[in-house]
């Protein structure tokens, strides 16, 4: 990943944060066929340790598992992103000097990616994955809701994986080479736009100033 050094964000607990806020991450890994992405929730263990364990699941079906077992992997987190017009800019009305961009926030992790076929750790991983995306619902969904048969059907159609990070690195492009006249003009223009991407960059721009991340 193209990183000019300040957009760089090296502190693990942003990134943390970004990687349990926006789950559902990237899987870029290398076989024989050569490169392969595969798209799944993730969930991030870090127990302590530093840069912390991915663990998730994927079909018995996807020939992951088994061609890319004991393999790197690259895991891509995607955080808000969000076109950003010139004419935001207060000093493209001086000037004129001025050009389109796109704001993002993005995480990659590295590791050594693990196939996990035990349906005892599957199960665990699960109720961990299901708890953290449930809580807050009015009526949580419990794994133990569902008749135990099927369920026991399901964990046989899935492997787990796991990988075990060595590396953390995050770009956090949120016009911080920009003038504060002009982060200003870009908080209001992603602001007028209403989405929940725009509203949330405007926010990471508006916290440039502040030393926010």
């Amino acid at each position: 990943m193209y990183l000019p050094t300040h957009f760089e964000e090296a502190h693990s607990e942003v990134l943390h944060a970004l990687m349990r806020e926006h789950p559902f991450a990237t899987i870029v890994t290398s076989d024989t066929d050569g490169l392969t992405a595969n798209h799944l929730p993730l969930h991030l263990d870090t127990d302590g340790s530093e840069p912390g364990v991915l663990q998730g699941h994927v079909a018995r079906a996807n020939p992951l598992w088994q061609t890319a077992a004991d393999t790197d992997a690259l895991v891509i987190f995607q955080g808000p992103q969000a076109y950003v017009s010139p004419s935001w800019y207060p000093t493209k009305r001086e000037h004129g000097k001025a050009v389109p961009t796109w704001n993002y926030v993005i995480a990659h992790a590295r590791g050594r990616l693990r196939a996990i076929d035990d349906p005892i750790w599957l199960r665990t991983q699960l109720e961990t994955l299901v708890d953290s995306h449930e809580t807050g619902m009015a009526e949580p969904w419990r794994i133990s809701d569902a008749p135990p048969g099927y369920i026991e059907k399901m964990l046989k159609a899935i492997v787990g994986i796991e990988i075990t990070l060595t590396e953390l690195t995050g770009k956090w492009k949120i016009s911080q080479n920009q003038p504060e006249i002009n982060r200003a003009g870009v908080v209001a223009g992603l602001n007028q736009q209403g989405t929940t991407d725009t509203q949330h960059m405007a926010d990471l721009v508006a916290g440039v100033g502040a030393g926010i991340p």
